[in-house]
């Protein structure tokens, strides 16, 4: 939309909250840009926007899993096969945690998410799944009883600790890693009190801890006390013990 011819360009614009001036002013208004039929349709892919999509996601996310009952997020990988020792635990892990009182939260997808899932549905619990927008589509598994699909990840993330009181970690990669370490951080910069984390696998998980304790904390990286922010097992009666006695139930 053009000035039109003649008409005198303000000095200052105020657009909302926003001032512009000088060669930031924008023609036309903000009313008239939405009810122009015939204007750019690019304002839909602007930051502006995202912030509302991100808004929405929020909302969403809140509304769903507000009155969820206590509940441990369980990470682990979208690679583990049906019929491995990994998925065998994962269903496990989920029936013991839902036979505790708790909803079981996961990434929504295959592998290790979907057996947390299936073990916590088997079992009679909630089984939530929160699922992420990727280029390959992985979709909620069929386990899940609330699902919720998220645009971007840390709205994801906010939900994984918002609505729960601690974590498990099964063996998994890169997203695996990424939500055990932003765990982590919260705990070890008390942005998060009483959050207590499990890693499930000795064998899996040593290599990582021997790295923190030998290369991290050695030279001074991190605290030899960050290696009491989380346990490590091989036994899912002792994994769900130990967040039912953290999270004080």
């Amino acid at each position: 939309m053009a000035i039109p011819e003649g008409e005198r360009v303000p000095e200052e614009q105020r657009l909302g909250p926003v001032v512009r001036r000088g060669d930031q002013i924008q023609p036309g208004t903000t009313d008239q840009r939405l009810l122009d039929s015939d204007g750019d349709t690019g304002w839909v892919h602007t930051d502006p926007w995202r912030v509302m999509r991100m808004q929405a996601e929020l909302v969403d996310g809140f509304g769903a899993l507000a009155e969820l009952p206590p509940a441990i997020s369980v990470f682990g990988s979208a690679r583990t096969p049906a019929g491995t020792p990994d998925y065998a635990a994962g269903v496990e892990l989920g029936r013991a945690l839902a036979e505790a009182g708790f909803a079981v939260i996961t990434g929504g997808g295959p592998g290790a998410m979907e057996a947390a899932n299936k073990g916590a549905r088997d079992a009679g619990g909630i089984s939530v799944g929160l699922g992420i927008e990727l280029p390959y589509e992985q979709g909620i598994n069929p386990h899940v009883d609330i699902g919720v699909n998220f645009r971007y990840f840390f709205v994801r993330k906010i939900m994984f600790v918002k609505y729960a009181h601690g974590f498990v970690v099964l063996p998994g990669g890169l997203g695996t890693l990424d939500e055990l370490f932003e765990a982590l951080t919260l705990v070890q910069t008390s942005k998060v009190t009483r959050f207590p984390i499990v890693l499930f696998g000795t064998a899996y998980w040593g290599g990582l801890v021997d790295w923190l304790r030998d290369t991290v904390i050695a030279q001074g990286k991190a605290s030899e006390k960050d290696l009491l922010l989380f346990h490590v097992t091989d036994s899912v009666q002792e994994a769900v013990a130990l967040v039912s006695k953290e999270s004080e139930r």
